[in-house]
């Protein structure tokens, strides 16, 4: 099981809980909603849960619990900017189908 970051995501976690002040990492999931099913949440953890998973690259620890796990796995999060928009961008290899909108996914 795995999780990865691209260099522009790991630099930006890590420059935003520079910022923050503190925070162990950032906490990747998934919860239902959206046309499609579900939905990717991400938001900057303060502390680890005993069931969580641990996964760290390029010095950023992730984290997952292990409901979502069974989606994440093999996932790669990105951080892009494209003209006024940026945020983080998750690479799926479980995702079978996107809604038109692209706010949830299938798997």
């Amino acid at each position: 099981m795995s999780i990865s970051l691209t260099d522009s995501a790991a630099t930006h976690v890590k420059n935003y809980l520079e910022k923050r002040g503190k925070g162990v990492g950032v906490r990747l999931g998934v919860k239902t909603t959206g046309c499609s099913g579900m939905a990717y949440t991400i938001e900057f953890a303060d502390q680890v849960e005993e069931e969580d998973q641990i996964f760290e690259d390029k010095g950023v620890k992730v984290i997952v619990n292990p409901k979502s796990m069974v989606y994440l796995n093999g996932t790669e999060l990105d951080f892009t900017r494209e003209g006024l928009n940026e945020g983080f961008k998750f690479t799926n290899p479980n995702e079978k189908d996107r809604c038109g909108c692209g706010e949830s996914f299938s798997v």
